[in-house]
């Protein structure tokens, strides 16, 4: 299944939409908190990323033999107080795909293109005990803190999540 990890910036999702939403319903059917719960509908996905795209959304994909295997978002802040900071949001990796540098090298062009859009602060947030959490940390970013009983779990409990920072350009 492995070959060479390609990432695009997407402009339009019409002509991926298909395997946007494959992959969202197997993410979240896998455990994922993304904010959606399993058994995910093929139609709740497809209603979501038909309507993710916007001015201050940068959507990016991986591919690898011209299949989405991966996806991240950075939500820029346009409030006039926070025209530096940016969000990490819907970091995903397929199951088939995951230990193999998909969400790390998602990151990094995540992180080069928020630097691009001149933002030198990007928060995160990320459910306690996932893998994400070793993932994060190993990219620089710093734990502010945790919030309990944050999101509704498949299995009917309230996890606590993360909040993660990092400050670009910066050696912390």
């Amino acid at each position: 299944m492995f070959g060479v990890l390609k990432i695009e910036e997407l402009l339009s999702i019409e002509e991926h939409l298909d395997q946007l939403s494959d992959l969202l319903v197997r993410v979240v059917d896998d455990g994922a908190s993304i904010g959606f719960l399993p058994a995910m509908k093929m139609e709740d996905a497809r209603h979501y990323w038909q309507t993710v795209l916007k001015p201050d959304v940068i959507l990016f994909i991986a591919k690898i033999k011209n299949e989405i295997v991966g996806t991240i978002q950075i939500h820029l802040c346009n409030k006039q107080n926070g025209l530096h900071r940016a969000e990490i949001a819907k970091l995903m990796t397929g199951p088939e795909a995951r230990r193999k540098g998909v969400a790390r090298t998602l990151m990094t062009v995540a992180e080069e293109r928020a630097i691009r859009e001149e933002r030198t602060l990007l928060v995160l947030d990320t459910r306690e005990g996932d893998p994400s959490n070793l993932l994060y940390q190993s990219l620089g970013y710093i734990p502010a803190g945790k919030i309990p009983n944050f999101a509704l779990s498949g299995e009917g409990k309230l996890d606590t999540t993360v909040i993660y920072y990092k400050i670009l350009g910066s050696t912390q």
